[in-house]
């Protein structure tokens, strides 16, 4: 079943968008591909909530290298509000399910191996995934590493999906219906829309 999909990305990353856009995926498009033609921030974001986010499901964030919390307001402020009003759930809107696909240009800044967890007394190794300010913003990476009192995150402790590129063109519809589940998941409910 096609999921109605919104991709949001940096303008640097647009080449990945359009090859997202060219997949054979079951998916309905609610991507913007036109700029909206208006310097009034709060109207762009209005209309993009109103005729693109609000009947869309999952969002594709695309993780790249302009990416991350740490490049201030000014730079992030249209990919914040996207992911946002993704997450919003409320009146005239439904939380989307977010996918967060990581670009080969980050791969190294994101996925920096295994360790072994020295905080439980069982020891076990976890993945390093440096998901964080300086790789993503805030509505994404608190989303993804959303608090608890365990020594790790398991899927189930995250709502937020992530996947590499290469992984994701594999199966690209296998990530966006993982994405859709977790709005009927129980961590949906500890979703923040705006993370300090």
């Amino acid at each position: 079943m096609g999921r109605k999909c919104f991709i949001s990305f940096k303008t640097e990353d647009i080449y990945y968008k359009e090859q997202i856009q060219k997949m054979d995926i079951d998916m309905i498009d609610k991507s913007l591909n036109e700029p909206i033609d208006s310097e009034d921030e709060d109207y762009i974001m209005r209309k993009i909530r109103e005729e693109y986010l609000s009947d869309s499901t999952v969002t594709i964030h695309l993780i790249g290298k302009k990416s991350a919390e740490n490049l201030g307001w000014e730079e992030q402020k249209y990919t914040k509000r996207e992911l946002q009003a993704s997450l919003y759930n409320g009146k005239g809107n439904t939380r989307n399910g977010i996918l967060g696909v990581v670009l080969p240009s980050v791969y190294n800044d994101i996925f920096q191996g295994k360790k072994m967890c020295s905080i439980c007394e069982e020891p076990h190794e976890i993945n390093i995934v440096n998901i964080n300010d300086s790789t993503t913003i805030k509505e994404f990476s608190y989303n993804y590493y959303i608090p608890n009192d365990k020594c790790s995150h398991s899927e189930d402790d995250r709502y937020c999906v992530l996947v590499k590129w290469d992984d994701f063109c594999q199966d690209p519809e296998k990530y966006i219906e993982k994405a859709f589940e977790k709005r009927s998941h129980p961590i949906a409910d500890k979703v923040k829309v705006y993370p300090k």
